[in-house]
Order: C-alpha cells, then sequence, then structure tokens
C-alpha cells in the first residue's frame, strides 16, 4: 500500500513555510494484492482510515520537490494571479501554487482527495485562498482565471485542453503535465510522424512550448509511460474562420492523414456526404447529421483506388460532384499532397477555396456552441 507518514514529530505546523509543509509528507509504496490486477494502490493518512488510488482512473501523485518547483517557475506565476489548478490530488502541487499565486482554484471530482487536499492546505493557514470544486473537469463552468498549472489525468487530456483553448474564458498561460506521448503530438510540427489532427486545432488558436520530461519514477504509484511539461498560450490573434467548418473540414482531411487528398475525396462515402451538405448549404434544409468519418490517422482501410461509380440512387450529380472536387483540390495543386505534411496555412486556404466553390463540411443550418462542443469532432 502507499502510505502517508505521520507529519515530523515536536513541530507545529503553523510553524513552518508551506515547503516545509509539503516536506512532512513522505509516501511508501506497496501495491494492493487483491489478485484482481486492477491496478489500484492505497494511502493511510494518521488515522484517518485508507485512500485508494486508481490508476486506470490517471490518479498518480507527482511527489519530487525539485520538479514540483520547477513546473511553478516555469508557469511565471505573478502574486496577483489566480491559478486554475485540475486534479490536485493531494495537493503537493497546490501548496506550491500557494506560495507564488493569490489564490487557486482547484477542480477535483474524488471527494477523498479533497479531504485531504483541504487538510493539507488548513494546516497551512492559507485556507482563505484555496477554492475547491468538487466536480467533473469536462463538465465543471471554471471561474474566472489567469493562468492553469496542472498536473492532467491522461484520460481526459484531448477534451480538456480543448476545452481550454476553445473555451470563453481567457488565460495567458497553461503549463500542464501530461503524458509524454500526448505531449509529442501537440508539438508535432508538418512532415513529423506525430503530425495529426490535434496538434492542427490545437495550433490554430494557440502556440506550444515544450518545458522538459519527467521520469515515470518521479510518481506515485508508477504509471507505466513518462511524461513532459508543456505550456500552452492563446494566440492573440486567430484566424477567420468558423469552428465547426474547420473542425469538421480537418477531420474529413485527417481520417487517412498520409493518403492524398485526391484519393480522400475520390471515396464515394466522401463524395455523397459532401454532396448531401452542399445540398442542405443551399437550401438551409434541415439534415440529421454532418461528416463522420472515422479518424485513425492512418492509411488502413478503404483503399486509394475505391472511386465513385454511379448508381440508381446517385446519378443525380454525384458524378459532377465529384468532379467539382477533384476541380478545386487540382486549382491550388493540392490533389497529389497529403494532409500530414500541410501547414495550417494551406489548410485554412484549402478551406476556403472548398467554401467559395458551394462546398461545405458543417451543418451550417444547426447553432452549435463551442464551448458546450464534446471536441470529440474536433481531437483525434
Amino acid at each position: 500500500m502507499l502510505r502517508v507518514l505521520k507529519p515530523l514529530s515536536g513541530l507545529s505546523p503553523k510553524q513552518h513555510s508551506l515547503g516545509q509543509l509539503q516536506s512532512r509528507y513522505r509516501y511508501r509504496c506497496h501495491p494492493k494484492n487483491d489478485g484482481g490486477g486492477d491496478g489500484i494502490w492505497k494511502t493511510e493518512e494518521k488515522k484517518d482510515g485508507y485512500l485508494q488510488l486508481h490508476k486506470n482512473k490517471g490518479q498518480h501523485l507527482l511527489t519530487n520537490q525539485r520538479i514540483l518547483d520547477s513546473i511553478v517557475r516555469k508557469s511565471a506565476i505573478k502574486p496577483t494571479d489566480t491559478v486554475l489548478e485540475i486534479g490536485p490530488g493531494t495537493g503537493n502541487l497546490t501548496l506550491k501554487l500557494l506560495e507564488a499565486a493569490h489564490r487557486v482554484v482547484a477542480v477535483e471530482l474524488d471527494k477523498r482527495m479533497v479531504e485531504v487536499l483541504q487538510k493539507r492546505v488548513a494546516e497551512s493557514g492559507v485556507q482563505d485562498r484555496l477554492t475547491v470544486i468538487c466536480k467533473d473537469a469536462l463538465k465543471a463552468e471554471f471561474p474566472p482565471f489567469d493562468l492553469v498549472v496542472a498536473n492532467i489525468p491522461y484520460g481526459i487530456s484531448s477534451p480538456l485542453v480543448a476545452k481550454l483553448v476553445y473555451g470563453a474564458r481567457p488565460f495567458r498561460s497553461a503549463t500542464l503535465l501530461l503524458q509524454k506521448e500526448f505531449a509529442r503530438r501537440l508539438l508535432a510540427k508538418p512532415g513529423d510522424s506525430e503530425f495529426n489532427r490535434l496538434a492542427v486545432n490545437v495550433n490554430l488558436v494557440a502556440d506550444v512550448e515544450f518545458v522538459m520530461d519527467v521520469s515515470k519514477r518521479e510518481f506515485v504509484p508508477c504509471p507505466k509511460v513518462d511524461s513532459s511539461v508543456v505550456t500552452i498560450r492563446p494566440k492573440a490573434e486567430v484566424p477567420n474562420v468558423d469552428l465547426n467548418e474547420w473542425w469538421a473540414f480537418t477531420k474529413a482531411c485527417f481520417c487517412k492523414k498520409n493518403k492524398t487528398l485526391g484519393a480522400t475525396f475520390k471515396q464515394k462515402k466522401k463524395v455523397m456526404e459532401l454532396l448531401g451538405m452542399s445540398k442542405l448549404a443551399g437550401s438551409n434544409g434541415e439534415s440529421k447529421d454532418y461528416i463522420s468519418s472515422t479518424d485513425n490517422d492512418d492509411d488502413e482501410g478503404e483503399s486509394d483506388e475505391e472511386e465513385f461509380s454511379p448508381s440508381p440512387c446517385s446519378e443525380m450529380g454525384a458524378s459532377s460532384f465529384k468532379e467539382k472536387l477533384m476541380g478545386v483540390l487540382k486549382s491550388a495543386d493540392f490533389e497529389d499532397k497529403r494532409p500530414s505534411k500541410l501547414s495550417n496555412e494551406e489548410l485554412l486556404h484549402l478551406l476556403a477555396l472548398f467554401n467559395q466553390a458551394g462546398i461545405y463540411f458543417h451543418d451550417q443550418s444547426k447553432s452549435r456552441n463551442a464551448e458546450n462542443e464534446s471536441f470529440t469532432v474536433a481531437y483525434s
């Protein structure tokens, strides 16, 4: 089990700084031996019972003081800042943030974690500067904040990053501890093997900077993979593009990111989807859905040779519409280009050409709120 030992004896909590308070807690780890292999660990704090840590829920505590200090330093926190922390756990990072910031807003779903967090902060005497929101971070409405500094649970990385960068709350930067593989995808550039729709969509509205790598050995319990710290800074100016249209367009392009655009848009399913969407845009009618191609970001599945062949239900304009699609691609020399090698500027240009030709990727008759989107249409 994971044991949180009692504070050092003979010392009053009020006699210590937050840094000293942090060091009073040590961790001893043993996996729970229940035969189930479910990745549950236990923590015991004083005589208050046990607190289970679920590895499959991303509950990994960063305990290295040097790394915690470095994360706070790299965040460039001002004494007047309100910092949003998501997934504070038992408060290892929270205590550091309270040393640097005016206020910390911590969002934690696990009520047991909240109890430990509040107890530790109360011992420091600065509980009046901590606000705890006990809700799912993906569903919670965040209050105003200046910065985000957090050790993000791996399982919610994509939708949480989306909620931050596309949300209504402005902020200066977000310094996030993420799974290393996910961080590399965020940082990927056109032509990189990791380049994907996630990087494309985040780069539209924000810049991502690598900060440092963190070994899995610095966590309790130890995860299976290493982590990385990145800083995300929203751009002062973003392209004037309909976000729903952009998300649906990048989904269509990156469903097979290493295929040529010509091969992708010759596929029968794609032709029919876009034909229906374009007819809808012209008639302002009703539609059941919009582009729903599976976003596998690979080259498996339908072959490049699969092209539309007329059938009784598709003869009315489908062949000519396919020629229209190919005409747009050829007009700007995009037919033989692959999404995995295109910059955001090139993708924005291609989307503008499609729209100018009356080709749309999102149901224009449906009003969608960007902050309330599930964001699954925007991220792989």
